[in-house]
């Protein structure tokens, strides 16, 4: 064997999908976490329930390095489906462990090869109903992987009893198929591959969750008061994270609910209920994809233009059609921009990491209800659906803004009050909300022309001041939105992204300097539009390498509209294949536009 590789590779499990896989593979995430050794897990599903193969990945890293990697050193096969597939992905001096009733040839000479009979040794647990059997058989992989790399068994243990929320009979069922390949490895693995984990202490206070249920419970905090949602992939488990934990979090002192989840026929009766609400006072939202974002299109018009703050989740898939739903892209960014018929403009926030999901799940409210207007929060399947660790969540410290809402004691104050008047000069108006006894507060709410006080108008010059108002809220915009993360200074190379691709960047990055001797500075942008530093960025770069995971460069397409005089220093990075960026194509895309 030759010299030890510790904390530093990956693990990936085939198995046939729908086979009762999950439990096993989060199993051994939590307790590499709970070791204090830094991991992801991603998922890659098939976009169907026929049984085809599905994959989960596991990477460790020491550094903390969490992106995913290309290189697949140890692979676990539990499927016949895929047996070649998996084989021949094994990186060369790697381990490949597989099921020994699938009876494939092995060619390979260069990798470890450990059989594992699985179904023998589940069926020989002592105390084991054969019913059960099924049920624990894949915990059988996670004892040997456990006895083979080091893994700590006091560790899968606290991992089943998260998963199982401490239920004692389910835990015992697995811990004893895990005891039980472990003992078996003992006694017939010899160990030829360098892979193991050693314990540390680099998730100290860190938790592990995925975007979609951090975006929920930032909703939560953010007083989130109606979820109108029909289900998608990959945004189903957001809504669903919603309907789990606001009855524990959000009841008056009677017990009673004080929010409203309404599981829609379609999704334009949900997106038309959200912006109902959002409409009668209520901080609103709903939770899609592509897709259902399309059918979306015509209300959301309607509430850019009726000025109703509204909140909409995209977990982006890829598309376009119906697509790859479980595979993950950015490809909805100029399709949000200008969302709806029409001259638009879209507020868009873009998570980069799971904290901030939860951070612009609150913060979304209050921009919306600043502004009065839907606020798109961007993020993409491996965010949304992927495990990730994170800092604790935080309380927001700052109060809800709820805008220029106008009460009853308000409306003696102001002699004009016109629904669409700008009386401060930055393009958002006043409102009021149903509930209001004021005989001034009513308004007849329109999608078609209207003037200041809401009454309708074709004249062309009340169009275009209305128009231009609109335009001016945009701007406004500026001053609310989330600044975006500035990382090194002083080299005239910059990298511009946002969302999910952070960390291959921020890995890739560190391979540049490391082994080319480039260093770069990175912007990662948090919100459309863009604050004045991006502006101030482009300025002090000689190139800008715009690094994005969809086809056609849909940020680089947005800077450079906006941006024209500066077009010939943006470098598209673009790139998508339904799977997560690594930091090896970072570097490799950059280093040869570099070297040309």
């Amino acid at each position: 064997m030759t010299e030890q590789v510790v904390n530093d590779f990956s693990i990936t499990v085939g198995t046939p999908n729908g086979s009762g896989s999950s439990t096993a593979n989060n199993t051994i995430l939590r307790a590499i976490f709970k070791m204090g050794i830094p991991v992801s897990g991603k998922n890659l599903l098939p976009s169907n329930i026929q049984g085809l193969p599905t994959w989960y990945t596991i990477r460790v890293s020491g550094q903390g390095f969490l992106a995913r990697r290309e290189d697949q050193e140890i692979v676990i096969n539990l499927n016949a489906q895929s047996f070649a597939k998996d084989l021949a992905s094994v990186k060369s001096g790697g381990a490949f462990y597989y099921e020994d009733s699938i009876k494939q040839p092995i060619a390979r000479t260069d990798i470890a090869i450990y059989p594992m009979p699985v179904k023998k040794i589940v069926r020989e647990i002592p105390d084991l109903p054969a019913n059960l059997r099924d049920l624990v058989s894949n915990m059988v992989y996670v004892g040997i992987l456990a006895q083979m790399i080091g893994m700590d068994k006091e560790k899968i243990e606290l991992a089943l009893k998260f998963h199982f929320k401490g239920k004692e009979k389910p835990v015992a069922l697995n811990m004893a198929a895990v005891h039980a390949g472990a003992q078996w490895a003992a006694a017939n693995l010899e160990k030829k591959d360098p892979y193991f984990l050693q314990a540390m202490n680099k998730t100290d206070g860190l938790i592990m969750t995925d975007g979609n249920t951090a975006g929920a419970l930032g909703s939560i905090y953010g007083g989130v008061q109606f979820v109108g949602w029909y289900p998608i992939t990959p945004a189903t488990s957001l809504a669903e994270a919603l309907s789990e934990y606001l009855p524990k979090l959000r009841s008056d002192a009677e017990g009673k609910h004080t929010f409203a989840i309404v599981q829609a026929e379609d999704e334009l009766a949900a997106i038309g209920m959200t912006i109902g609400a959002g409409w009668g006072g209520l901080r609103s939202m709903t939770s899609t994809s592509g897709p259902g974002l399309s059918l979306m299109t015509e209300y959301l018009g309607l509430a850019y233009f009726a000025e109703v703050p509204v909140v909409v989740w995209d977990v982006v898939r890829m598309g376009p059609s119906t697509g790859l739903p479980t595979r993950t892209a950015q490809s909805d960014l100029s399709f949000i921009s200008h969302i709806g018929h029409g001259d638009t403009d879209s507020v868009i926030l873009l998570p980069g990491d799971i904290n901030e999901c939860f951070e612009f799940g609150w913060k979304a409210f209050d921009i919306a209800e600043r502004l009065q207007t839907p606020v798109y929060v961007v993020i993409d399947m491996d965010f949304g659906m992927n495990q990730w660790m994170t800092e604790p969540f935080r309380y927001p410290e700052t109060p809800m803004d709820r805008g220029k809402i106008l009460w009853e004691e308000d409306l003696e104050k102001i002699t004009d009050f016109g629904r669409y008047k700008d009386l401060d000069g930055d393009g958002i108006p006043y409102r009021t909300v149903p509930g209001n006894r004021h005989p001034r507060s009513a308004y007849f709410t329109r999608g078609t022309g209207h003037d200041d006080h809401a009454k309708y108008s074709e004249d062309p010059n009340v169009w275009h001041a209305n128009m231009e108002r609109l335009k001016q809220k945009f701007q406004t915009a500026r001053q609310y939105v989330p600044q975006p993360v500035l990382h090194g200074e002083g080299s005239p190379v910059g990298i511009i992204a946002f969302g999910s691709t952070d960390p291959a960047i921020e890995e890739g990055r560190y391979q540049m300097e490391q082994e080319a001797g480039l260093k770069t500075d990175y912007m990662r942008v948090r919100a459309l539009p863009c604050t004045p530093e991006v502006g101030e960025f482009i300025r002090n770069h000689e190139r800008i390498y715009i690094v994005e995971q969809n086809r056609d460069g849909q940020l680089h397409a947005w800077l450079t509209a906006r941006n024209p005089e500066y077009a010939t220093r943006f470098i598209s990075i673009a790139y998508s294949d339904g799977l997560p960026p690594t930091a090896k194509w970072v570097k490799t895309a950059i280093l040869e536009k570099e070297q040309n």
